[in-house]
């Protein structure tokens, strides 16, 4: 029946071990297809092919199978089925007792009498179908693009796997393009798709520009697989100071809260399993190397450390560095706190648009109200604020850290 059987069989067998393939399910692959050509070309639309494929010597059998069943009048049950199927309201499925032929896989009794006399209500009726002569090339054509189609599945299956192993991991990248909104990175053996919702503001997005990015998460689409990554996500920092401070890796230090505005700043917390080793200290780094480093990483991103505490007063005294906290009194029950700064401390513990406060309260977790802060961006203080912003953008406290340009 095949020409060249070796080649296939060649061919089969080669996939099968450099894709981690079952032969079974190329040969079952190969078997529906050919059903589905000799339907096409030879056969009708009411024949159940079932086709067995011998990869040894290339015979091809095809059998039209049916279920025996008892005598009906077909008209009958057609109209009962239709008149059941019109008397049901919108969601209600179709009884699972409502009858009606199949004349594709089921075959009457009596019919089947006629090609079969001893077959009984119930058996398969197995009728051998002729095979053309010109089939077996149709055949070696379908075995063909069958076995391309089930190496490009295993290509994908293997995407897959491996990235969704990778999922919340941070990995270098390029931009390869854009796709409307989207920005594809090139992650080697496929492309990522980078959503807007995943894109920072201040990023550089220009075709070759270098990312780092987090796997968000993977999916298989009938496009392929489909790798969705991000540079917004607030984990990146988690995984990025992981990859850049040796403490944070071996778990020395810890990151225990973050909170991000993307693009423009972000406050982490941290703190020290060991007594020795200063947590703030060690993520900046001698003379602040590492830090810049991962500001680099986030396009200049700026980033606030401070130490966390368990203590909440002194936790958030820490998260609204770089500003100098007078008093905080503290409501448990509606979990807010109430902060009184000095006059000229108003810009810092606010920050720009509210953005120092805003991730203080997101880093620890409650809401802090800042005393005096209410008539704070009328107009008559905004050049007072814009003045103190920018005569305050190094400062800095002996126990905490923040970057700024």
């Amino acid at each position: 029946m095949f020409p060249n059987i070796e080649e296939i069989k060649q061919a089969i067998q080669t996939i099968c071990e450099e894709k981690n393939i079952s032969i079974e399910a190329v040969i079952e692959g190969i078997e529906a297809a050919l059903a589905a050509a000799y339907r096409k070309d030879f056969g009708d639309k009411n024949q159940n092919l079932k086709v067995k494929f011998n990869i040894d010597n290339g015979d091809v059998e095809i059998h039209d199978i049916k279920l025996v069943v008892e005598d009906r009048d077909v008209e009958k049950e057609l109209e009962e089925y239709n008149t059941i199927k019109e008397s049901l309201k919108e969601g209600e499925e179709m009884p699972e007792d409502a009858k009606r032929f199949n004349p594709k896989t089921e075959i009457m009794l009596s019919d089947a009498k006629i090609i079969n006399k001893k077959i009984k209500l119930g058996e398969e009726l197995i009728t051998p179908l002729e095979i053309p002569s010109d089939f077996g090339r149709i055949a070696a054509q379908t075995a063909k693009q069958v076995i391309i189609q089930k190496i490009r599945e295993a290509e994908r299956e293997m995407i897959l796997s491996d990235f969704k192993q990778k999922e919340g991991e941070v990995i270098n990248t390029t931009v390869q393009r854009r796709e409307g909104p989207n920005v594809l990175v090139d992650l080697n053996r496929t492309v990522g798709i980078l959503p807007p919702e995943e894109q920072v503001r201040t990023d550089n997005y220009s075709v070759g520009a270098r990312l780092k990015v987090m796997i968000l998460k993977t999916e298989l689409t009938p496009r392929g697989p489909r790798i969705v990554v991000s540079r917004a996500h607030p984990e990146i920092i988690n995984k990025i100071f992981s990859l850049e401070v040796p403490e944070i890796a071996n778990g020395i230090v810890e990151i225990k809260a973050i909170a991000r505005d993307p693009g423009f700043r972000t406050k982490i917390a941290v703190s020290s399993n060991q007594e020795n080793i200063d947590p703030v200290g060690s993520c900046v780094g001698q003379k602040g190397s590492r830090v810049q480093t991962i500001i680099g990483e986030l396009g200049g991103e700026k980033i606030d450390i401070i130490e966390w505490n368990k203590d909440i007063p002194t936790f958030i005294k820490n998260a609204l560095s770089p500003a100098k906290v007078i008093n905080i009194e503290l409501n448990k029950e509606e979990q807010t706190a109430i902060v009184k700064v000095e006059e000229d401390q108003l810009s810092l513990a606010i920050g720009r648009e509210g953005q120092n406060v805003k991730l203080a309260a997101k880093l620890t977790g409650w809401k802090i109200d800042i005393e005096g802060a209410e008539g704070f961006f009328d107009k008559s203080s905004e050049e007072k604020f814009d003045e103190n912003e920018n005569v305050t953008e190094e400062a800095t406290e002996s126990e905490n850290h923040t970057t700024e340009e």
